[in-house]
């Protein structure tokens, strides 16, 4: 099973780079954050006509996030438990084959100091005490998104001129070395120690043509899953196409044993 995340930065204009990517590369799971769609706006005819189902929370002008699968997906929650205030479409958890798939779209929290670091954080605690309740069970988790958290200055190309940016403050840094204490298995850096790994390359300063990227899409693996990871790595060629997203799709390649039956959950009525 290939599963893939993939921050599309806005569904609408880039539909044609998507079905490119998803033809080209297959995934039987693509995790997409960033949709900048309302949902009656979101594209399911034409992802459907290329082999995919798709469940999906939109958001006017930003945020969203979708869950596309070669097999029906059976939604199992639509947002971050801890805030019920919360309006932003940033989380959904489905059960595909066997496995939960847990999307997101985490905050960036620019400017900070402010509330928009203030809300990232925030909305980190409540993923990592989510998170520690689907580590303590025993169901296969994929958590896969954009989680707008660089780990540590490998993940960078240059981290001098990103000290003062959202994604490199120590809090940041602090809160997803904390996920990961949970026993979650970052999948990219687990196979590539040595190798510096960029997803996100922005679009000033020819940042995608010298490389000088960043790693901030991650794919982190329950405990039942790890001992299945076999490929992590990157589609880099999706950045390089006309009129790309600043994201491309990072993805594991999982050799799983027959799906168990899903946890109990229900359809989407915007399953496609």
């Amino acid at each position: 099973m290939k599963i893939a995340t993939y921050n599309v930065n806005g569904i609408k204009s880039r539909l044609p780079n998507l079905l490119e990517w998803l033809d080209r590369e297959r995934p039987e799971v693509a995790c997409l954050q960033e949709l900048k769609a309302l949902d009656e706006a979101f594209p399911a005819a034409a992802l459907r006509e290329a082999g995919y189902h798709a469940l999906w929370k939109g958001q006017r002008s930003w945020n969203g996030v979708a869950i596309l699968s070669r097999e029906p997906a059976v939604e199992v929650r639509r947002e971050l438990p801890g805030d019920a205030e919360d309006g932003q479409s940033r989380y959904l958890e489905a059960a595909v084959d066997g496995v939960v798939v847990a999307c997101l779209y985490l905050p960036n929290g620019n400017p900070q100091p402010g509330p928009k670091f203030d809300y990232k954080l925030a909305w980190f605690e409540r993923l990592i005490a989510h998170a520690q309740a689907l580590a303590a069970g025993e169901h296969p988790v994929v958590i896969a998104g954009d989680y707008n958290v660089v780990p540590t200055d490998f993940d960078i190309y240059d981290p001098r001129s990103w000290r003062k940016d959202a994604l490199l403050q120590p809090q940041s840094r602090e809160a997803y070395q904390r996920l990961l204490g949970q026993g979650w298995t970052d999948a990219i850096r687990h196979l590539h120690p040595q190798e510096p790994v960029f997803t996100f390359w922005d679009y000033f300063r020819q940042h995608w043509e010298r490389n000088a990227g960043l790693r901030i899409d991650h794919l982190l693996l329950h405990r039942t899953l790890a001992p299945a990871l076999v490929q992590a790595g990157v589609d880099t060629w999706v950045r390089g196409r006309p009129h790309a997203s600043d994201h491309a799709p990072a993805w594991v390649r999982l050799e799983l044993p027959p799906a168990p039956s899903a946890p109990a959950g229900r359809r989407n009525d915007r399953s496609a």
